[in-house]
């Protein structure tokens, strides 16, 4: 602005000047006092012109500082929309912290209720085994007096009074132990509430953004594999078969030695594909694999029975396919499981499972492994998918919710077929649908990849 009044100030010095120096060149007679005054006025001339180009100047400068003025409040802008999602998961966060705080409260309330009751039934029974003892005192008085009136005939009074007695201690020790059982099922009760609250509590103290480390199996505590059955060596017999082998322990018993793609027949089944994969001097049969989520697991009942997925990566072999090779035997069932960090670790269970008509009943005895323990032992647990709910907890649809199909007991304990999340993902409850194994009184993993197999423990049982 500045510039601009120099510039209108100085302008009509310079066109009085520009006339001045024209009236000096048609008079040459001018005197020298004249010239001089126009050339000082040739002076503010190029004064002027220079400030002049000093205002370009400035104008350049300022269209520069606007574009860069532009690019901060871009910046800003995508600064402020970072802030916001983070703001919207700390909110989240908060709000299953406080959803938490509310039902440790709300047990808390419930336990000391329980304890008072508690501690009123103790009262009552004390004062019950009191009147007790007292009516035995009285009874025993009585047995006296019947030993020592025995020859005589007792009177029709004593004997109503005795009976009468009689009934009522009955009564009272009835009574006494429907309140040792209430006292039981209280205790019962208060354990499992205390259970809950100390869950609750872990839950409360370990509240982390990071879940990647959360969720990691902790690598000091690695332990050494051990392997429930002989090794043998490449002298091991032969096995002779009509067609195809049974499972894929037979087939390394008959001479074939690689991991890959062969085709058994279990006894009375028809022929059908398997990974067989070979390690520890023998070879597994693979039931479930994943390895990078390509494959989704959340499949109907029918999917599940008869199989999906590709051999070569992610596959689910199929329930009816599995049933056919262990009813030929004793079987070992092997979970192998890696997390976020490639910590891998397994378990190994005795197991049965069920036929088609009881809904391909789980039942496990862990053998032995390096993981805490996840699925219910000696225990019919019943396989469900989202379309047929074999076992509703508390009206809750596990397989709808969690996604994908497993052998269900309680909802969130383990499901090796959730959906495929990466530790990053938003939200926890998307994270609570994914692939993970929860011990009942341990940590929560998040898994990279899983692998189930199977084994005869009896290698001699297809001679």
């Amino acid at each position: 602005m500045k510039t601009i009044l120099i510039f209108l100030f100085i302008a009509p010095l310079a066109i009085s000047a520009r006339a001045e120096k024209d009236y000096s060149s048609l008079d040459p007679a001018a005197p020298p006092e004249t010239k001089s005054r126009f050339a000082m006025l040739d002076d503010v001339q190029i004064l002027a012109n220079g400030l002049l180009q000093l205002g370009h100047g400035l104008k350049d400068f300022v269209h520069k500082t606007k574009g860069q003025m532009n690019d901060i409040f871009q910046k800003l802008n995508i600064f402020d929309k970072s802030f916001y999602e983070l703001s919207l998961q700390t909110s989240e966060i908060k709000e299953e912290e406080e959803q938490l705080r509310q039902t440790t409260a709300r047990l808390q309330i419930n336990n000391e209720e329980i304890k008072n009751l508690s501690q009123e039934m103790n009262s009552k029974i004390e004062y019950l085994i009191q009147n007790k003892i007292q009516l035995q005192e009285k009874v025993w008085g009585l047995e006296d007096k019947v030993t020592k009136l025995a020859v005589i005939q007792p009177t029709m009074q004593e004997t109503n009074e005795i009976s009468s007695l009689k009934a009522f201690v009955e009564q009272q020790d009835s009574h006494i132990k429907q309140l040792l059982k209430i006292v039981e099922d209280q205790h019962a009760q208060l354990d499992r509430q205390h259970n809950q609250i100390m869950e609750l509590e872990d839950k409360l103290n370990h509240i982390e953004l990071q879940e990647i480390t959360e969720n990691s199996f902790i690598v000091d505590q690695m332990e050494p594999e051990v392997i429930p059955f002989p090794v043998h060596n490449s002298t091991a017999a032969t096995y002779k078969f009509d067609g195809a082998a049974p499972d894929c322990t037979a087939l390394y018993n008959s001479g074939i030695r690689s991991s890959g793609i062969y085709t058994i027949k279990p006894n009375g089944s028809e022929a059908f594909d398997v990974y067989c994969e070979t390690k520890f001097g023998s070879s597994w049969t693979v039931i479930q694999n994943r390895v990078d989520g390509s494959l989704d697991f959340n499949q109907t009942w029918d999917n599940y029975e008869h199989g999906f997925g590709d051999l070569n990566e992610e596959f689910w072999l199929g329930l009816n396919k599995t049933y056919s090779i262990t009813k030929q035997g004793d079987y070992i069932l092997r979970i192998e499981l890696q997390d976020w960090k490639d910590n891998k670790r397994y378990i190994e269970y005795a197991f049965s499972l069920g036929s088609p008509k009881t809904g391909y009943t789980l039942q496990l005895s862990r053998i032995s492994g390096n993981i805490p323990n996840a699925l219910p032992e000696q225990t019919e647990l019943r396989f469900s998918t989202a379309d047929r709910d074999t076992d509703i907890a508390n009206n809750f649809n596990c397989p709808e919710n969690y996604l994908g199909g497993w052998w269900h007991s309680e909802c969130e304990e383990t499901n090796l077929n959730g959906k495929y999340v990466t530790p990053r993902s938003r939200g926890r409850l998307e994270r609570r649908k994914g692939l993970y194994w929860k011990p009942k009184k341990g940590r929560y993993y998040l898994l990279k990849s899983t692998k189930i197999m199977i084994h005869p423990t009896d290698l001699k049982s297809f001679d």
